[in-house]
């Protein structure tokens, strides 16, 4: 009798320790890595099913047991997450928990994007709340406690390569942009604003109208010479990108659009706009900074993906003709070269 309870309890150890080594310690096995996001308010059963999904975990029944004797059901970080082969239960909770293995989420914001346009960008690659992060760009008090004097961030959030992680605070997104505004603008720089008059404010707004004119480095101390002689001549600034800035989305400008009634309507008001019209590169901005001398004050595009500039309206309508007469002989030589090649395919 002894010798039978003593094989039970030895059969009870054994069979402990084998379903505790299959519950804890039991490898994971899968080839390469995968990829696991974990985003706010996901619950641990919600989790466990997308471990599943991605078969990170082999068993859902033996990785709940271990949630509940690790104790780390809900202690989970969100994230993007990478998980390699191998990797035991207790090692995915324990990386869950502590967050050790979240991957930095590597986002380029180009130069010229508005700061509703970089929202849906950080929406679809980093999960923030879009609605959220827009009610506090557009916050005074919020902009003005990240140290701006503007009514938002357009313009101040500065067009780099960043690293962020899934589902970060809007708050700090926002800081974290507006702090690489602040060390790429510098003292010099804002010294060399106060030398021609202009505020930071003023500095950004014409720097964003050059970004949204132009992606030819050349050309932008030269455009930002042109606005500048606009000004000095209390001439309408006319500048396409601001009436792009008041449209519900981006599309070919029509005649009628340059009657709009906004005070962003550089085709009604005279002097810069309110505000920036999206935010602009270092380029642009030390365009703006060291602009062009010279006696334009129009320039059309020339069909080659550049500018013509002219000191008249008399060469600016010669400039415009012979811009459209190019654009018309390209898309004559673009039909003839397709006929052909209907043609020989024929």
């Amino acid at each position: 009798m002894k010798k039978f309870i003593l094989l039970t309890l030895i059969l009870c150890i054994v069979g402990g320790a084998v379903l505790y080594y299959l519950v804890m310690w039991a490898p994971n096995m899968f080839d390469g890595d995968r990829v696991v996001v974990i985003s706010k308010g996901e619950t641990f059963a919600e989790v466990m099913n997308k471990l599943a999904e991605q078969g990170v975990i082999k068993s859902k029944l033996l990785f709940k047991l271990a949630g509940k004797l690790h104790g780390s059901t809900t202690r989970i970080q969100i994230g993007k997450y990478r998980f390699h082969g191998g990797m035991s239960n207790l090692a995915i909770l324990e990386d869950l928990a502590k967050g050790t293995s979240v991957e930095a989420i590597v986002i380029t914001i180009p130069e010229g994007m508005t700061t509703r346009r970089i929202t849906s960008l950080l929406t679809r690659q980093v999960g923030i709340d879009s609605a959220r992060l827009m009610a506090l760009a557009t916050n005074r008090e919020f902009v003005a406690n990240l140290g701006i004097d503007a009514p938002t961030v357009e313009g101040y959030l500065f067009p780099k390569t960043y690293r962020l992680y899934w589902q970060d605070a809007e708050e700090l997104l926002l800081q974290q942009f507006i702090e690489e505004f602040k060390r790429e603008f510098d003292p010099m720089m804002e010294a060399r604003a106060n030398e021609l008059g202009m505020s930071i404010h003023d500095v950004l707004t014409l720097a964003s109208i050059v970004e949204g004119e132009t992606r030819i480095d050349s050309e932008r101390a030269i455009i930002a010479g042109v606005y500048y002689n606009r000004l000095r001549r209390n001439m309408f600034l006319q500048a396409d990108p601001t009436i792009q800035f008041i449209l519900p989305f981006p599309r070919p400008l029509k005649y009628s659009d340059l009657n709009r009634v906004s005070p962003y309507n550089t085709y009604r008001n005279k002097g810069l706009p309110p505000g920036p019209v999206n935010n602009p590169g270092l380029a642009s901005i030390m365009a703006v900074l060291y602009p062009k001398k010279h006696k334009y004050i129009f320039f059309v595009a020339n069909g080659l993906g550049g500018h013509t500039f002219t000191k008249s309206y008399k060469e600016h309508l010669k400039a415009i003709s012979n811009a459209r007469k190019l654009r018309q002989e390209r898309l004559q030589m673009q039909a003839l070269a397709d006929t052909s090649d209907s043609l020989q395919s024929n």
